[in-house]
């Protein structure tokens, strides 16, 4: 989900130039970004359930034969006394069984981060803070763009042989501003999630269920000390800069994590943190639910030449960039071109050179770092630790912790600046390191020496 930052930037690559697609995604690749890989992910079955057991497993069988040769374990089916050992406090009248699969867990933000610096390492020229305020019009077409630094209102303006939109919610208003005419694209929906202590809930994994209110189905997620509930998927009349989570939003889920943990009893004050995004799907019968939109892509063009790729979701932006990409190509003149395999299916992204970090534990530790830290140190940077490490080793101020209830460093906030792009405090608490959903107070103690690290630079 995007929440309403930097967005609408050019990427120039070499000498074509591409549109910036400024959203979060995923990735089965181990590339440094994924939390964790073969997480389990359990599936409990009860009486009456809108899909049945014989439906859960045809279709893990066949995500299982989609996944051969890739990083995840096949798909187990359990009874309801397996079901219950997996995860105690679940409930227990109607269950039937379940089964068990796995699956990737990703950190969205900083695989956004990691995508743009791979990008950068092959020669892109990427601009953050810029918000796109019209396109440039000549006698061939669209051109460029006119922008605005959101942080120090410069504006200015760029050109291009071409131009794309991948704005994602926001690509319905550049296209408007090729053509105040154009048809939507998009159907918004509105996705809210919530965060609550784990321990109030008690799930030891990932649990995919339905929700008894409407029979969507959700999740309950394990993150560190917390759980994540979600998602809703409905349709918002508002923008991207303003869908906001509503009371019904919160209501919902709470009752919903509640069918299924009865034991937890969560309420209003349980909630630590919440947020909101609009997914950019594909507009779709309007009498459609929501939750039944496609995930299907499409690229357009206008009738200026600008191209949009719209639609789509988390795990297929790979295979969306690369055909666009190929379109682009030969849009250039480029009649010779053969599609090959894209970079990115076989370069890993920064901090993704090895998938093994055994040996990059034992020196945090040795330097006085608290376990903790070297664990989420690894999880965040993979193969990157080290340079971590060598800001603490020269300046050992860096080693102290940015806020009592979380590990991050304050050698992660120089790095962040240095490297990724960082720009602001919201950067830091919000998209590198996740204070303000991963703490109580929304990371509001760190604020002054996130501040004062930065200002030092």
């Amino acid at each position: 989900y995007k929440t309403g930052e930097s967005y609408g930037g050019i990427l120039e690559s070499g000498t074509k130039n591409l549109g910036f697609i400024d959203q979060y995604i995923t990735t089965m690749k181990s590339d440094g970004t994924l939390d964790q890989l073969n997480k389990e992910y359990l599936v409990p079955v009860f009486k009456g359930d809108r899909v049945p057991q014989w439906k859960i497993s045809a279709g893990l069988v066949l995500y299982d034969l989609l996944a051969a040769g890739g990083n995840v374990r096949r798909h187990r089916t359990l009874g309801k006394r397996e079901l219950l050992l997996a995860e105690p406090l679940i409930r227990e009248p109607g269950l039937t069984g379940g089964a068990l699969y796995f699956d990737a867990q990703c950190d969205d933000a900083r695989l956004v981060v990691a995508t743009v610096r791979a990008a950068t390492a092959h020669g892109a020229r990427v601009a953050n803070y810029m918000r796109v305020t019209g396109l440039i019009p000549t006698i061939a077409g669209i051109h460029g763009a006119y922008l605005q630094d959101e942080l120090t209102g410069e504006t200015g303006e760029v050109r291009a042989r071409m131009v794309v939109n991948a704005a994602g919610p926001w690509a319905d208003s550049i296209r408007r501003m090729e053509d105040p005419r154009a048809a939507p694209l998009l159907r918004p929906t509105k996705g809210v999630h919530l965060v609550v202590p784990r321990v109030r809930i008690g799930n030891r994994n990932a649990v995919i269920f339905t929700s008894p209110v409407d029979g969507r189905v959700m999740f309950v997620l394990p993150w560190g000390d917390w759980s994540y509930i979600g998602t809703t998927d409905t349709d918002s009349a508002s923008g991207p800069d303003d869908v906001t989570v509503d009371e019904s939003d919160l209501v919902y889920l709470l009752r919903s994590a509640n069918a299924l943990f009865p034991s937890a009893r969560l309420t209003h004050a349980d909630i630590i943190a919440s947020w909101a995004g609009l997914r950019p799907l594909l507009a779709a019968d309007p009498s459609a639910p929501a939750s039944t939109i496609s995930r299907e892509h499409r690229t357009v063009k206008g009738p200026g030449g600008l191209y949009t790729i719209a639609g789509g979701k988390l795990t297929t932006w790979r295979s969306m960039a690369a055909e666009l990409l190929d379109q682009l190509v030969k849009a250039l003149g480029h009649h010779r071109h053969s599609r090959g395999r894209a970079l990115s299916e076989t370069e890993p992204f920064p901090g993704g050179e090895t998938g093994v970090l055994d040996g990059f534990r034992a020196p945090g530790l040795e330097m006085g770092l608290s376990e903790p830290t070297v664990d989420h140190l690894l999880a965040h940077f993979g193969a990157e630790t080290p340079a971590i490490y060598k800001l603490c080793r020269k300046r050992p101020e860096l080693t102290q912790p940015l806020h009592p209830e979380h590990p991050s460093i304050g050698a992660e906030v120089v790095f962040a600046a240095e490297r990724e792009f960082a720009m602001t405090p919201g950067d830091i608490l919000e998209r590198r390191l996740h204070l303000t959903t991963e703490t109580r107070d929304h990371g509001a103690a760190a604020v002054p020496r996130v501040t004062a690290l930065l200002s030092a630079r």
